[in-house]
């Protein structure tokens, strides 16, 4: 639909509207590949928890940090600057971010039981 809108909107007869579908493709996929590859934040998380390099406490503490990083990534991958769009990517990124914190501090928790088990 919104295609079809601004493939018709003009100001005026002179100016004409001439669209390339590689613009469009590109435009799409870039979109599509980075949130695809952001999408994968969680299990990077679950790996570096795993090995310890990542605790729920560390992303706890810079939690505000990530808020400013989610922003400017959604600002990189959004094709526009208006901040509906921007906010349409930031939300899912942040809820992202919050499931690698729960994601962390299980792994954190089956770490400790399993150094327990291992221990007695």
């Amino acid at each position: 639909m919104s295609v079809w809108f601004l493939s018709t909107y003009s100001i005026s007869n002179m100016i004409s509207n001439e669209f390339d579908i590689t613009s469009y493709v590109s435009t799409i996929a870039s979109l599509v590949i980075g949130c695809g590859l952001l999408f994968q934040f969680p299990v990077v998380i679950y790996f570096l928890s795993k090995i310890g390099i990542v605790t729920p406490q560390l992303m706890r503490k810079y939690r505000k940090h990530s808020v400013v990083v989610i922003l400017i990534l959604a600002a990189v991958i959004t094709p526009t600057a208006d901040p509906f769009t921007l906010t349409l990517i930031s939300l899912p990124l942040y809820l992202l971010f919050e499931i690698s914190v729960i994601t962390s501090s299980i792994v954190m928790k089956k770490n400790m039981q399993e150094s327990e088990a291992l221990d007695n």
